[in-house]
């Protein structure tokens, strides 16, 4: 009940703008994006995605794999809830920077490439790092302008720095 009461007051408040909600769309998209890479990385088995890595010739494949699907995690749940987004963005940017230099700059921009048509429907090519773009933008506009007054950031104490 106080977490509805919570929400209803910082809902009304007088200082509410569009600009105060502009960040939840982006926090939805980024937040869920990285949430769910991150657990169809954990569900099929980090080790999986390790074997990729090392295809790829990414030094510690197995280690990179676990700490990628827990920053990927990690980071849409922080992103979800608008809360540490300025120190989960780092991580989270790396990650999205390696998959744009080891996989998706090698198939150019665009992230749907109509590659043919056969009896069985439309086949699609690779992904290209359009997509990654777009979630690092959205990282750095919300590390840049914060998460907006609907995050839980706005309801934790602040420290007397």
């Amino acid at each position: 009940m106080r977490f509805i009461q919570l929400l209803s007051k910082i809902a009304v408040s007088p200082s509410n703008s569009a600009a105060d909600w502009a960040p939840l769309p982006i926090r939805f998209i980024v937040g869920f994006g990285f949430l769910a890479h991150g657990y169809a990385k954990l569900s099929r088995g980090p080790e999986r995605f390790g074997i990729v890595l090392q295809t790829l010739g990414v030094p510690e494949p197995n280690l990179l794999a676990w700490l990628t699907t827990l920053v990927e995690l990690a980071g849409g749940i922080a992103v979800l809830a608008g809360v540490f987004i300025p120190l989960i963005s780092m991580p989270m940017a790396i990650v999205l920077l390696t998959a744009l230099f080891t996989v998706h700059s090698q198939y150019g921009f665009f992230s749907v490439k109509f590659a043919e048509v056969t009896q069985t429907g439309v086949r699609f090519g690779p992904v290209g790092y359009e997509i990654v773009l777009l979630y690092l933008g959205g990282l750095i506009t919300l590390a840049v302008g914060g998460p907006g007054r609907l995050s839980l950031e706005t309801v934790l104490p602040r420290s007397k720095s």
